[in-house]
């Protein structure tokens, strides 16, 4: 299965690199590498992972640490559409962006 992320959770992953380095840089890349690990693991086991409804049709998400993974999922693919800090407010964020692209 094909594993996505869309530019914005690229962008993300950018800003969750950059806020950690201003504490901790040398923790930046070892956390980064383990979202992304997360979202492999995600992609082998997609219905695993809770169904948010109340954020959009057929999004899931699947937390690590503070930190939440959404994502949607076909037979052919998953497509990572968010990182988000689980403090946000989540669906102002889903509600106004298209994260889908």
């Amino acid at each position: 299965m094909r594993l996505t992320l869309t530019p914005l959770a690229e962008q993300d992953l950018e800003a969750i690199g950059d806020y950690i380095a201003a504490d901790n840089p040398t923790r930046t890349v070892s956390f980064i590498r383990e979202l992304r690990a997360q979202c492999q693991r995600i992609a082998a086991n997609p219905p695993g992972y809770r169904l948010r409804p109340e954020l959009g049709d057929d999004i899931r998400s699947c937390a690590h640490g503070n930190y939440v993974i959404f994502f949607v999922a076909t037979p052919e693919e998953i497509t990572i559409i968010r990182v988000l800090h689980g403090a946000r407010d989540i669906p102002a964020i889903l509600g106004s962006d298209d994260s889908r692209q």
